[in-house]
Protein backbone atom coordinates (compact mmCIF):
# COMPACT_ATOMS: atom_id res chain seq x y z
CA UNK A 1 0.00 0.00 0.00
CA UNK A 2 1.68 3.30 -0.87
CA UNK A 3 -0.11 5.62 2.25
CA UNK A 4 -2.09 7.16 -0.30
CA UNK A 5 -5.65 7.80 0.08
CA UNK A 6 -7.54 6.22 -2.67
CA UNK A 7 -10.83 8.26 -4.46
CA UNK A 8 -14.05 6.47 -5.23
CA UNK A 9 -16.85 8.70 -6.29
CA UNK A 10 -20.67 7.47 -5.10
CA UNK A 11 -19.59 4.86 -2.42
CA UNK A 12 -18.85 5.99 0.92
CA UNK A 13 -15.44 5.26 2.49
CA UNK A 14 -14.60 4.90 5.96
CA UNK A 15 -11.85 6.40 8.07
CA UNK A 16 -10.73 5.82 11.83
CA UNK A 17 -13.91 4.22 13.96
CA UNK A 18 -15.68 3.60 10.21
CA UNK A 19 -17.05 7.03 9.83
CA UNK A 20 -17.67 8.13 6.16
CA UNK A 21 -14.99 11.08 4.36
CA UNK A 22 -16.68 13.45 1.83
CA UNK A 23 -13.94 15.76 0.60
CA UNK A 24 -14.88 19.45 -0.11
CA UNK A 25 -15.69 18.27 -3.62
CA UNK A 26 -17.75 15.41 -3.01
CA UNK A 27 -15.71 12.90 -3.83
CA UNK A 28 -15.55 10.26 -0.68
CA UNK A 29 -12.06 8.95 -0.20
CA UNK A 30 -10.62 5.31 0.88
CA UNK A 31 -8.26 5.96 3.81
CA UNK A 32 -5.29 3.65 4.72
CA UNK A 33 -5.84 1.11 7.51
CA UNK A 34 -4.05 2.06 10.98
CA UNK A 35 -1.18 0.35 11.50
CA UNK A 36 -2.54 -2.07 14.09
CA UNK A 37 -4.68 -3.00 11.49
CA UNK A 38 -2.58 -3.74 8.88
CA UNK A 39 -0.20 -5.91 11.21
CA UNK A 40 -3.68 -8.06 11.52
CA UNK A 41 -4.46 -7.78 7.70
CA UNK A 42 -0.83 -9.36 6.86
CA UNK A 43 -1.24 -12.25 9.10
CA UNK A 44 -4.62 -12.83 7.87
CA UNK A 45 -2.83 -12.85 4.13
CA UNK A 46 -0.42 -15.49 5.21
CA UNK A 47 -3.23 -17.74 6.88
CA UNK A 48 -4.97 -17.44 3.55
CA UNK A 49 -2.51 -17.50 0.96
CA UNK A 50 0.13 -19.55 2.52
CA UNK A 51 -0.18 -23.40 2.09
CA UNK A 52 1.31 -24.87 4.95
CA UNK A 53 4.57 -26.81 5.44
CA UNK A 54 2.61 -29.75 7.02
CA UNK A 55 -0.31 -29.71 4.66
CA UNK A 56 2.08 -30.00 1.85
CA UNK A 57 3.45 -32.91 3.74
CA UNK A 58 -0.03 -34.49 3.82
CA UNK A 59 -0.20 -34.35 0.14
CA UNK A 60 3.11 -35.72 -0.88
CA UNK A 61 2.01 -38.69 1.41
CA UNK A 62 -0.71 -39.09 -0.47
CA UNK A 63 -0.02 -38.49 -4.17
CA UNK A 64 0.81 -42.32 -5.18
CA UNK A 65 -3.44 -43.30 -3.88
CA UNK A 66 -4.44 -40.15 -5.08
CA UNK A 67 -3.10 -40.58 -8.79
CA UNK A 68 -4.50 -44.43 -8.36
CA UNK A 69 -7.65 -42.14 -7.66
CA UNK A 70 -7.65 -40.69 -11.02
CA UNK A 71 -7.54 -43.31 -12.70
CA UNK A 72 -10.75 -45.23 -11.12
CA UNK A 73 -14.08 -45.84 -13.03
CA UNK A 74 -16.35 -42.48 -13.54
CA UNK A 75 -19.26 -44.02 -11.53
CA UNK A 76 -16.55 -44.25 -8.19
CA UNK A 77 -15.36 -40.70 -8.61
CA UNK A 78 -18.95 -39.70 -9.25
CA UNK A 79 -19.94 -41.33 -6.01
CA UNK A 80 -16.89 -39.61 -4.49
CA UNK A 81 -18.56 -36.08 -5.11
CA UNK A 82 -21.54 -37.36 -4.65
CA UNK A 83 -20.57 -38.31 -1.04
CA UNK A 84 -18.67 -34.51 -0.98
CA UNK A 85 -21.87 -33.12 -1.48
CA UNK A 86 -24.55 -34.93 0.54
CA UNK A 87 -21.86 -34.24 3.37
CA UNK A 88 -21.95 -30.53 2.74
CA UNK A 89 -25.65 -30.32 2.55
CA UNK A 90 -25.48 -32.07 5.92
CA UNK A 91 -23.07 -29.53 6.99
CA UNK A 92 -24.70 -26.28 5.78
CA UNK A 93 -28.28 -27.84 7.63
CA UNK A 94 -25.69 -28.07 11.35
CA UNK A 95 -24.70 -24.77 10.61
CA UNK A 96 -27.93 -23.16 9.82
CA UNK A 97 -29.83 -25.05 12.97
CA UNK A 98 -27.30 -25.54 15.57
CA UNK A 99 -24.71 -22.90 15.83
CA UNK A 100 -26.72 -20.08 16.68
CA UNK A 101 -27.66 -21.63 19.57
CA UNK A 102 -24.59 -21.51 21.17
CA UNK A 103 -24.07 -18.73 23.21
CA UNK A 104 -20.56 -18.03 23.93
CA UNK A 105 -17.24 -19.51 22.50
CA UNK A 106 -14.86 -21.86 23.87
CA UNK A 107 -11.21 -20.49 25.34
CA UNK A 108 -9.43 -23.07 23.19
CA UNK A 109 -8.97 -24.71 19.73
CA UNK A 110 -7.00 -27.77 21.68
CA UNK A 111 -10.37 -29.70 21.66
CA UNK A 112 -11.07 -29.35 18.88
CA UNK A 113 -7.72 -30.78 17.61
CA UNK A 114 -7.94 -33.98 20.18
CA UNK A 115 -11.67 -34.74 18.95
CA UNK A 116 -10.35 -34.31 15.43
CA UNK A 117 -7.19 -36.72 16.20
CA UNK A 118 -8.99 -39.53 18.11
CA UNK A 119 -11.60 -39.41 14.86
CA UNK A 120 -8.67 -39.63 12.58
CA UNK A 121 -7.25 -42.60 14.47
CA UNK A 122 -10.05 -44.65 14.02
CA UNK A 123 -10.23 -43.96 10.85
CA UNK A 124 -6.34 -44.62 9.94
CA UNK A 125 -6.36 -47.88 12.45
CA UNK A 126 -9.63 -49.32 9.74
CA UNK A 127 -8.36 -47.84 6.70
CA UNK A 128 -10.27 -46.18 3.71
CA UNK A 129 -13.67 -48.25 4.57
CA UNK A 130 -14.10 -46.35 7.77
CA UNK A 131 -13.09 -42.72 6.33
CA UNK A 132 -16.79 -42.88 5.14
CA UNK A 133 -17.86 -42.90 8.62
CA UNK A 134 -15.10 -40.74 9.86
CA UNK A 135 -14.90 -37.87 6.90
CA UNK A 136 -18.09 -36.16 8.33
CA UNK A 137 -17.41 -36.73 12.09
CA UNK A 138 -14.19 -34.68 11.43
CA UNK A 139 -15.60 -32.29 9.45
CA UNK A 140 -18.41 -31.04 11.89
CA UNK A 141 -15.90 -31.13 14.40
CA UNK A 142 -13.74 -28.67 11.93
CA UNK A 143 -17.55 -26.81 11.76
CA UNK A 144 -17.66 -25.75 15.13
CA UNK A 145 -13.80 -24.48 15.20
CA UNK A 146 -14.34 -22.12 12.81
CA UNK A 147 -17.26 -21.10 14.89
CA UNK A 148 -15.52 -20.12 17.36
CA UNK A 149 -12.59 -18.39 15.79
CA UNK A 150 -15.59 -16.48 13.90
CA UNK A 151 -17.15 -15.36 17.57
CA UNK A 152 -13.33 -14.31 18.28
CA UNK A 153 -13.22 -12.07 15.30
CA UNK A 154 -16.79 -10.37 16.45
CA UNK A 155 -19.31 -12.25 14.64
CA UNK A 156 -22.62 -12.46 15.53
CA UNK A 157 -23.34 -16.76 15.14
CA UNK A 158 -26.96 -16.18 15.17
CA UNK A 159 -27.07 -13.91 12.25
CA UNK A 160 -27.43 -16.25 8.80
CA UNK A 161 -24.96 -14.40 7.07
CA UNK A 162 -22.26 -15.60 9.52
CA UNK A 163 -23.31 -19.14 9.71
CA UNK A 164 -22.70 -19.15 5.83
CA UNK A 165 -19.37 -17.60 6.37
CA UNK A 166 -18.20 -20.36 8.57
CA UNK A 167 -18.91 -22.66 5.77
CA UNK A 168 -17.00 -20.56 3.00
CA UNK A 169 -14.04 -21.41 4.86
CA UNK A 170 -14.28 -25.03 3.65
CA UNK A 171 -14.15 -23.33 -0.22
CA UNK A 172 -11.59 -20.92 0.64
CA UNK A 173 -9.62 -23.47 2.08
CA UNK A 174 -10.06 -26.23 -0.50
CA UNK A 175 -7.10 -25.00 -2.75
CA UNK A 176 -4.78 -27.42 -3.91
CA UNK A 177 -0.97 -27.56 -2.76
CA UNK A 178 0.50 -26.85 -6.46
CA UNK A 179 -2.04 -23.85 -6.78
CA UNK A 180 -0.03 -20.93 -7.28
CA UNK A 181 -2.87 -18.60 -6.22
CA UNK A 182 -2.62 -16.04 -9.31
CA UNK A 183 -6.18 -17.26 -10.29
CA UNK A 184 -7.70 -17.93 -7.02
CA UNK A 185 -6.91 -15.63 -4.05
CA UNK A 186 -8.67 -15.22 -1.74
CA UNK A 187 -11.04 -12.35 -2.83
CA UNK A 188 -11.33 -14.35 -5.99
CA UNK A 189 -12.82 -17.17 -4.57
CA UNK A 190 -15.26 -14.89 -2.28
CA UNK A 191 -15.97 -12.90 -5.89
CA UNK A 192 -16.81 -16.66 -7.21
CA UNK A 193 -18.86 -17.45 -4.33
CA UNK A 194 -20.83 -14.25 -3.79
CA UNK A 195 -24.36 -14.74 -5.74
CA UNK A 196 -24.54 -18.85 -4.28
CA UNK A 197 -24.31 -17.42 -1.25
CA UNK A 198 -26.64 -14.50 -1.12
CA UNK A 199 -28.92 -15.97 -3.29
CA UNK A 200 -29.35 -19.22 -0.73
CA UNK A 201 -29.08 -16.82 2.35
CA UNK A 202 -32.01 -14.97 0.71
CA UNK A 203 -33.91 -18.51 0.12
CA UNK A 204 -33.08 -19.77 3.85
CA UNK A 205 -34.00 -16.35 5.38
CA UNK A 206 -37.90 -17.09 3.85
CA UNK A 207 -38.04 -20.63 3.93
CA UNK A 208 -35.44 -22.29 5.86
CA UNK A 209 -34.09 -25.27 5.13
CA UNK A 210 -36.91 -27.81 4.50
CA UNK A 211 -35.79 -28.29 0.74
CA UNK A 212 -32.84 -28.47 0.39
CA UNK A 213 -32.94 -30.01 -3.20
CA UNK A 214 -33.40 -26.30 -3.97
CA UNK A 215 -32.12 -25.05 -6.83
CA UNK A 216 -29.65 -22.25 -4.68
CA UNK A 217 -28.80 -24.51 -2.39
CA UNK A 218 -27.65 -27.24 -4.75
CA UNK A 219 -25.74 -24.32 -6.72
CA UNK A 220 -24.37 -23.31 -3.25
CA UNK A 221 -23.31 -26.90 -2.37
CA UNK A 222 -21.80 -27.71 -5.75
CA UNK A 223 -19.60 -24.37 -5.03
CA UNK A 224 -18.49 -25.45 -2.04
CA UNK A 225 -17.69 -29.09 -3.04
CA UNK A 226 -15.88 -27.75 -6.16
CA UNK A 227 -13.01 -26.78 -3.90
CA UNK A 228 -13.38 -28.70 -0.70
CA UNK A 229 -13.53 -31.92 -2.39
CA UNK A 230 -9.84 -31.40 -4.00
CA UNK A 231 -8.66 -30.92 -0.06
CA UNK A 232 -10.41 -34.14 0.74
CA UNK A 233 -9.53 -36.08 -1.85
CA UNK A 234 -6.36 -35.37 -0.79
CA UNK A 235 -6.90 -36.13 3.12
CA UNK A 236 -8.65 -39.56 1.78
CA UNK A 237 -5.77 -40.56 -0.61
CA UNK A 238 -3.66 -39.89 2.73
CA UNK A 239 -5.36 -41.79 5.19
CA UNK A 240 -5.62 -44.37 2.40
CA UNK A 241 -2.34 -45.36 2.75
CA UNK A 242 -1.77 -48.75 4.25
CA UNK A 243 1.02 -48.33 6.81
CA UNK A 244 -0.66 -45.19 7.94
CA UNK A 245 -2.44 -46.54 11.04
CA UNK A 246 -4.34 -44.96 13.56
CA UNK A 247 -1.37 -42.29 14.39
CA UNK A 248 -1.21 -41.21 10.80
CA UNK A 249 -4.68 -40.79 11.00
CA UNK A 250 -4.52 -38.80 14.44
CA UNK A 251 -1.73 -36.79 12.64
CA UNK A 252 -3.32 -36.02 9.14
CA UNK A 253 -6.66 -35.13 10.93
CA UNK A 254 -4.42 -32.68 13.43
CA UNK A 255 -3.28 -31.20 9.82
CA UNK A 256 -6.51 -30.96 8.65
CA UNK A 257 -8.28 -29.35 11.69
CA UNK A 258 -5.42 -26.80 11.63
CA UNK A 259 -5.07 -25.78 7.91
CA UNK A 260 -8.96 -24.92 8.41
CA UNK A 261 -8.57 -22.89 11.81
CA UNK A 262 -5.90 -20.81 9.80
CA UNK A 263 -8.11 -20.07 7.26
CA UNK A 264 -10.76 -18.90 9.60
CA UNK A 265 -8.64 -16.95 11.65
CA UNK A 266 -7.49 -14.93 8.73
CA UNK A 267 -10.75 -14.94 6.70
CA UNK A 268 -13.04 -13.40 9.62
CA UNK A 269 -9.86 -11.23 10.62
CA UNK A 270 -10.34 -10.03 6.82
CA UNK A 271 -14.78 -9.19 7.91
CA UNK A 272 -13.80 -7.45 11.07
CA UNK A 273 -11.90 -4.96 9.35
CA UNK A 274 -14.22 -4.65 6.58
CA UNK A 275 -16.74 -4.09 8.70
CA UNK A 276 -14.51 -1.29 10.13
CA UNK A 277 -13.03 0.39 7.28
CA UNK A 278 -15.82 -0.96 4.40
CA UNK A 279 -14.73 -3.74 2.00
CA UNK A 280 -13.14 -1.54 -0.75
CA UNK A 281 -10.93 -0.30 1.92
CA UNK A 282 -9.47 -3.77 2.70
CA UNK A 283 -9.36 -5.56 -0.51
CA UNK A 284 -7.20 -2.83 -1.87
CA UNK A 285 -5.16 -2.99 1.26
CA UNK A 286 -4.92 -6.79 1.30
CA UNK A 287 -3.55 -7.35 -2.57
CA UNK A 288 -0.66 -4.79 -1.68
CA UNK A 289 0.54 -6.83 1.01
CA UNK A 290 -0.27 -9.89 -1.08
CA UNK A 291 1.12 -8.48 -4.41
CA UNK A 292 4.99 -7.53 -1.78
CA UNK A 293 4.19 -3.80 -2.28
CA UNK A 294 3.81 -3.54 1.49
Amino acid sequence: DSGLPVMESGAAAPVQGGAKAPNALGILLIMPLEERDRQDLRQAVVYLEKIGLLMRLTDWIGQPIDALLNFLPKFISHNLEGFISSMLSRLLDLAVKTLGRETKRSDTSKRYKLASAVSGAIGGAFGLPALALELPVSTGIILRAIADIARSEGEDIHQLESQLACLEVFAIGGRAVDDDGRETGYYAVRAALAKAVSDAAKYIAEKGMTEKSAPVIVRLIAQLASRFGAVVSEKMAAQAVPVIGAVGGALINLVFVSHFQRVAKGHFIVRRLERIHGKKAVQIAYESIRSGHS
